[in-house]
């Protein structure tokens, strides 16, 4: 088994844009040639574009992109930049007399970290697909710009967040983990359980879920969201990835305490380009395991920002 990213899986690229001084940004998982995909929406506050299309029953098998973005909804306006880069390429779902690209997308809750009016727009999503590159910057970059995790007790006492990547490679197989970690909850070690990012108090990392405990009758922090996108050569149908995405929230719950709660719009896409035959729950294994890490490395590439500080900077204290 050998680390990979996202660009080593034929036919998948990744572009970013972001707005750093307002806080916002999008990062866009291209397929020119259209892959098969599926989508898990477990939060109770999503905010998407195109996720029914991608409902097994449904007509249309294949997208060209997947658009994660800040702004809440009003960032899924960055999905119409990618669709138009798409179209310049000829790329899409053939009508005959037109392509018609599909871009799946959803957005996440940045609006109170920097500028409430920085939200990603269609030339920022544009921008983005220009912007694709072999290197994926971690952290405070595309969707991950104004993200940041532990709100239960206000945005004074929350750390910052961003977005991570991370992929293996087994035999043939390539499997790939992109998230923007936006949680209401705190992130914990994968492996551990160690307390990485969320409410901090001074120097300690307070469990949102035990401060929750103590304080059973405040409401949870509206504005939060975590979104992410597994890549594969797997062969997979619509069903299939629709499966894959449920299994890899299993890597959302290895890392974030608590998740999915009701100020959550956590939602997990899938995207396979059908080269490899293999036996789905593979992947979902590895689904799991890459964004579990993947979430680790939102926090740990995080930096400080808007006044809020990362856990790079909370472990040197």
């Amino acid at each position: 088994m050998k680390q990979i990213t996202i660009s080593d899986i034929d036919g998948f690229a990744v572009g970013q844009a972001q707005d750093t001084v307002g806080g916002s940004g999008c990062t866009v998982i291209l397929c020119e040639q259209g892959c098969s995909a599926g989508v898990d929406v477990r939060g109770g506050g999503p905010a998407t574009r195109e996720t029914d299309l991608l409902h097994p029953i449904n007509m249309v098998q294949k997208i060209h992109a997947v658009c994660l973005s800040g702004g809440s909804a009003f960032g899924l306006a960055a999905a119409q930049g990618v669709v138009r880069y798409l179209e310049e390429r000829n790329c899409g779902h053939d009508m005959g007399f037109v392509k018609v690209p599909i871009v799946c997308g959803a957005s996440l809750f940045d609006l109170a970290v920097a500028d409430a009016k920085c939200r990603p727009d269609e030339q920022m999503g544009y921008q983005a697909c220009l912007n694709r590159s072999n290197t994926i910057k971690e952290g405070n970059f595309g969707a991950g710009t104004g993200a940041s995790v532990g709100k239960l007790m206000g945005m004074a006492h929350a750390m910052k967040s961003g977005i991570g990547v991370y992929g293996v490679q087994v035999n043939d197989l390539q499997v790939a983990a992109i998230v923007a970690v936006n949680a209401c909850g705190n992130v914990v070690d994968e492996a551990n359980g160690e307390q990485l990012a969320g409410i901090l108090m001074g120097r300690e990392i307070c469990s949102t879920e035990a401060m929750m405990m103590k304080h059973l009758e405040k409401q949870l922090p509206s504005g939060n969201t975590t979104i992410g996108c597994i890549v594969t050569n797997a062969k997979l149908d619509k069903a299939q990835c629709t499966k894959i995405s449920g299994i890899a929230h299993n890597g959302y719950a290895r890392a974030i305490r608590p998740v999915h709660t009701m100020s959550d719009g956590d939602t997990i896409f899938v995207m396979a380009n059908g080269k490899i035959e293999v036996q789905p729950d593979i992947v979902g294994v590895l689904a799991t395991d890459c964004m579990a890490k993947a979430i680790n490395r939102a926090v740990k590439c995080a930096s400080s920002a808007y006044g809020l500080k990362a856990w790079k900077d909370v472990v040197k204290e």
